[in-house]
C-alpha cells in the first residue's frame, strides 16, 4: 500500500478532515489496549527500534545496527519480528538459508543475515522462544505501539524530510499514535537522512544516514541499471543508486512489500534488454524475490551510520539499559 498523497501534502486537506473521527476512534482503541494490557518481561533487555508512521523509514538497518552494536559488547543478539506478510503458526527462528520472504517476511531474512532472528505475531511468545534460545538481548524491529512485550529502551525512528506528515492519526494520516503519546515512552529520535525534524515535545534527536558500502559505489560507478523497488519510499533507493555514480536508465516502483509477480519480473527484464541495463534493487527486494528469479537481478546493499555524536549517545544509551540488568557487584563504578 502507498501512503495517499494528502498524508503529506496540504493536498485534499477536506479528505483528511472528514477523516478525522476515524482517526481520533483509530487512537482511542490503541489506547485503550494499552491501558488494558500487562506487558509481559523478557527476563532480559528488550531494545525498541520503532516509529509513529505507517510506511518505511529505515528501521530495520537501524535495528541492524544497534544489533551490530550489542555483538560488538559480546552479547548474543536476537532480533524479534512479526514478520510482515508472513503466515506464521506461532515463534520460529528464521533460517536464513532455508526460509524465503513468503514464510517468514522479507524484513526478518534481512536480519538473519546478522544475528538470531525470531518471527512471532505474538511478542511474548517470540521473546521467550529467543531466550530459551540462549539471547541476552533482545532488539525489536518495530512493534513500538504493540505493548503485550515491555520494552527496557525505545528508539522512535523518524524521516528527515516528511517528518510526522499531517499531523493526523490514520486513515486520516499517518500517525499511529498521538505524537506526545509516542514520545514520551522513547528515550530518544533518531532522524533518518538530511533534513531537521520538529518535534512538539523536548525530546534528544540522533542523526543517521542510509549510506551504500564503499564497494557498491565502485561496482557501480557507470554502470546502467533499470533500478526498481517496492519499499515505503522508492525514491530515496533510486536517489541512493544515483550517488552511488550508476547511471539510471529508468526505474519502477512498487507498493511496499511487494510480491513481484511474473509479469513484474518480464516487463523488468525487457527493460534492462532495451537499455542493455542490469537490474538493481534494494536488499528487501531481492530477498522477496523466488531464487530461482534471481539470476541478472543485482542488489544494492546499504546501511545505517549514525554520526559520531549520536554514535557516542547510542552507546551510552545501550549501557545505561545494560546496567539495569547486571548484578550490582558486577557494575563498574
Amino acid at each position: 500500500m502507498r501512503a495517499p498523497d494528502f498524508w503529506y501534502s496540504d493536498a485534499n486537506e477536506s479528505v483528511a478532515f472528514v477523516l478525522k473521527p476515524l482517526g481520533w476512534l483509530y487512537g482511542f482503541v490503541g489506547r485503550t489496549r494499552a491501558a488494558m494490557t500487562v506487558p509481559f518481561r523478557a527476563g532480559v533487555p528488550v531494545i525498541c527500534v520503532g516509529n509513529l508512521t505507517a510506511g518505511g523509514t529505515g528501521k530495520t538497518p537501524l535495528a541492524i545496527a544497534i544489533g551490530e552494536r550489542l555483538k560488538a559488547k559480546g552479547l548474543k543478539v536476537a532480533f524479534l519480528s512479526r514478520g510482515y506478510g508472513a503466515e506464521v503458526p506461532g515463534a520460529m527462528v528464521v533460517d536464513a538459508a532455508e526460509d524465503t520472504a513468503a514464510e517468514v517476511g522479507d524484513e526478518p531474512l534481512m536480519l538473519a543475515q546478522h544475528a538470531m532472528t525470531v518471527v512471532s505475531p505474538d511478542r511474548p511468545a517470540g521473546a521467550r522462544l529467543a531466550v530459551s534460545r540462549g539471547a541476552q538481548v533482545i532488539v525489536m524491529d518495530d512493534g513500538f505501539q504493540n505493548p503485550s512485550l515491555a520494552k527496557d529502551l525505545s528508539f522512535v525512528v523518524v524521516d528527515a524530510v516528511k517528518g510526522f506528515g499531517n499531523g493526523c492519526l490514520i486513515p486520516a494520516g499517518p500517525l499511529r499514535e498521538r505524537i506526545e503519546d509516542g514520545l514520551a515512552r522513547a528515550a530518544a529520535v533518531i532522524s533518518m537522512g538530511e533534513g531537521h525534524v520538529l518535534l512538539p515535545v523536548e525530546k534528544p534527536v540522533l542523526k543517521a544516514r542510509l549510506l551504500p558500502l564503499a564497494e557498491e559505489r565502485e561496482r557501480l560507478a557507470g554502470k546502467p541499471v533499470v533500478a526498481f523497488a517496492g519499499i515505503g519510499q522508492p525514491k530515496k533507493f533510486f536517489a541512493t543508486v544515483e550517488s552511488c555514480g550508476a547511471v539510471i536508465e529508468a526505474t519502477r516502483e512498487y507498493p511496499d512489500h511487494h510480491v513481484y509477480t511474473d509479469e513484474d519480473l518480464a516487463e523488468l527484464r525487457e527493460a534492462a534488454a532495451r537499455y542493455d541495463a542490469t537490474l538493481l534493487t534494494t536488499e528487501k527486494d531481492f530477498l522477496r524475490l523466488d531464487p530461482a528469479d534471481r539470476a541478472g537481478v543485482s542488489m544494492l546493499k546499504v546501511t545505517a551510520q549514525f554520526d559520531r555524536d549520536s554514535l557516542s549517545l547510542i552507546d551510552q544509551y545501550i549501557e545505561q539499559c545494560l546496567r539495569q540488568f547486571q548484578p550490582p557487584a558486577l557494575v563498574k563504578h
